[in-house]
């Protein structure tokens, strides 16, 4: 009987599990502004820049898609084999934006995009771009 549970355990698990979707060779994303090293004001749009793959709403599932997610100041990476959270410093572009309107108070900021599927799991390889860093005054 224990070992029955077990394995039904493990098949619950084995189900519930996120399986990655595979970034195709090549893709890439990127800022397109603001620029690493820019000095900005207190509200800035934000520009989103992708290579090789489609942008699609979170939840619609196509091939070679993905959305956008911003993280802000986020000190270590999340787990990138589930989906990302959504808060502060990890703000979710789910609708399938490609900028957004940013304000933030004067200090300096470390910027990054990273992709994600249609359930907000980054592709496998995990398509991020370099971070830069911006200073607000």
């Amino acid at each position: 009987m224990k070992m029955i549970s077990l394995l039904s355990t493990a098949t619950l698990l084995a189900a519930l599990s996120v399986s990655a979707t595979p970034a195709p060779e090549g893709a890439r994303v990127y800022f397109i502004s603001p620029a690493d090293g820019d000095t900005l004001s207190s509200e800035f749009t934000v520009r989103f820049g992708l290579e090789g793959m489609g942008v699609a709403p979170a939840g619609v599932v196509r091939e070679n898609t993905g959305h956008h997610h911003l993280l802000i100041n986020q000190e270590s990476m999340p787990d990138l084999t589930q989906p990302l959270p959504a808060n502060d410093q990890i703000r979710h572009f789910g609708g399938g934006q490609t900028e957004t309107e940013l304000e933030l108070a004067p200090g300096e900021y470390k910027l990054q995009l990273v992709l994600g599927d249609a359930q907000h799991v980054p592709h496998q390889p995990a398509l991020m771009s370099d971070v830069i860093t911006v200073t607000v005054k």
